[in-house]
């Protein structure tokens, strides 16, 4: 039994429970919609259509990969644009378009057991909502979308306009936590943040519904004292394995406060609020014969021989480089992408697309599963994730763990070296693997045991520094180290351009 509000009123409906498959790679379908949103993410403009179309994906995608939505060019996740061709090519999969809002509600409308309706005038509404919509099994509408959920048939199941007229960020949440929290999955909860004010990118709410998650931007920061409360009251009622996807609103904290808050009770974060396609990536697995495969090229019981010289690795952080893999250069030099485990799990499709297309040049970096601070991990949870890693890593042919930690521990903001006794615990758990990169920023832990070498960068790249001033700063690092061969590793921000970098490397001394 579910408790929905309807024009004020408290009412009771029976709702068949329903759990989600997505994150369970199976077979892909011969055919699927396909519905295509621009960039046009303002609350004042099209993100009403844009949470129904997403809304409705999470309904129909719930037991299977039915829908697909093209999301525009400049699309956070712009390394996945070339994906529905991988789909349609590689797969079979044959898309067909809905065109409209009205043809969207025309064919997925059956997957709604009704409606919700978020306010304008309160945009944490729009996280009731989808709270709300996987719990009741709804579509979401603001109030000029009422007419046309109408029109196919669907009934108000929960209606917030005016409800929260008022309220603060703490009593909407305890107002929906009352409503609907005891029917919520304890599996997954859903960080709607990133942007704030006029504009939301809920890439996000198809898992959400999917899921019957929680929806919430609640605070990391110390001086929101309340929001804090309540955001470690979630995190606690959580099962030890679940997941916290999206991310946090830059509005209210830090990323380095929300991630350290979230690894502090062992719990995975896999962004951004706007990841695209989870319901129906995650449910279709490699194509049949495919195994995924590295550029291995070194073992442990390897004899390397050096060379005195310096020896640069480039290493660019976030997935492929939010878009850098698609660029013309790659391929030219030898470069080095972080790719985390759970890809295997929430994009399979994608990886095969990466792994088919890479080139000599291209090699894969892992990691733990998740987005964790491994300091403030504790320590049962670090040996269950290192045992996931360890189990995952093959699947990627991954030999090489990237580690950050940027724990908000007393430290100077930008410290990202790890003490011994988490080095200790990195080679305890993970005695196959090649070795360690570390850091962010530079670090400064270095270590070598057994033949794994534990290193940090010694530059970060940021993507606004001057081309001149990276030049001299990496000219200065090698003065700095005149021991050779010196092992420069730089952190390449996911957002830098492989020609910038090209350009750069070609001006060294």
């Amino acid at each position: 039994m579910k408790t929905i509000i309807r024009m004020g009123l408290v009412m009771v409906l029976a709702v068949p429970l329903l759990r989600a498959i997505p994150g369970q790679p199976g077979p892909a379908p011969e055919e699927a919609w396909l519905i295509t949103v621009k960039n046009n993410w303002d609350i004042t403009g099209a993100l009403p259509e844009y949470l129904l179309l997403i809304g409705l994906q999470g309904l129909a995608n719930t037991d299977a990969p039915r829908v697909y939505i093209e999301y525009p060019e400049d699309w956070k996740f712009r390394d996945f644009n070339p994906l529905k061709d991988f789909y349609a090519t590689r797969y079979g999969i044959k898309f067909n378009q809905l065109e409209t809002p009205d043809a969207a509600l025309a064919t997925l409308g059956k997957y709604a057991k009704g409606y919700v309706v978020w306010d304008h005038q309160v945009r944490s509404s729009i996280y009731v909502a989808l709270t709300a919509a996987g719990v009741l099994r709804a579509a979401v509408v603001d109030e000029s979308l009422i007419p046309l959920a109408e029109k196919h048939g669907l009934k108000p199941l929960a209606d917030f306009r005016g409800v929260f007229t008022g309220m603060d960020d703490v009593q909407i949440n305890r107002w929906a936590l009352d409503r609907y929290w005891k029917d919520c999955s304890r599996d997954f909860i859903i960080w709607m943040g990133g942007v704030a004010g006029n504009r939301m990118e809920p890439g996000m709410a198809d898992l959400a519904v999917a899921f019957g998650a929680f929806v919430t931007d609640l605070s990391a920061n110390p001086k929101h004292t309340e929001e804090l409360a309540l955001h470690r009251e979630l995190l606690a009622q959580m099962k030890p394995d679940a997941w916290i996807l999206g991310w946090h609103s830059y509005a209210k904290d830090t990323e380095g406060q929300w991630v350290t808050l979230t690894s502090g009770y062992g719990l995975k974060v896999m962004g951004l609020n706007s990841f695209p396609n989870g319901t129906f990536m995650s449910q279709i697995g490699f194509s049949p014969g495919f195994t995924f495969t590295n550029n291995n090229h070194v073992t442990r019981t390897q004899t390397l021989a050096t060379e005195p010289k310096v020896y640069l690795c480039l290493v660019q952080s976030d997935s492929m480089g939010l878009g850098a893999w698609t660029e013309p250069e790659r391929g030219q030099i030898p470069y080095n992408w972080e790719v985390g485990v759970d890809g295997a799990r929430w994009y399979p499709a994608a990886m095969e697309m990466f792994a088919k297309d890479k080139s000599p040049n291209d090699y894969f970096i892992g990691g733990q599963s998740g987005y964790m601070y491994p300091v403030v991990v504790p320590p049962d949870r670090f040996a269950f994730v290192m045992r996931e890693m360890n189990r995952l890593m093959p699947t990627m042919d991954e030999r090489v763990v990237g580690i950050m930690d940027h724990s908000d521990r007393g430290l100077p903001i930008g410290y990202f070296a790890l003490p011994k006794a988490m080095v200790d615990q990195y080679y305890a758990h993970a005695p196959e693997v090649i070795g360690f990169i570390n850091g962010y920023a530079a670090a400064h832990t270095f270590d070598v045991r057994n033949g794994q070498a534990f290193m940090s960068y010694d530059y970060y790249l940021d993507e606004n520094r001057l081309e001149a001033d990276v030049v001299a700063d990496l000219d200065e690092l090698m003065r700095l180290n005149p021991k050779r061969p010196y092992y420069l590793l730089i952190h390449v921000r996911e957002t830098n351009r492989i020609k910038r970098v090209m350009s750069i490397l070609a001006k060294l001394a």
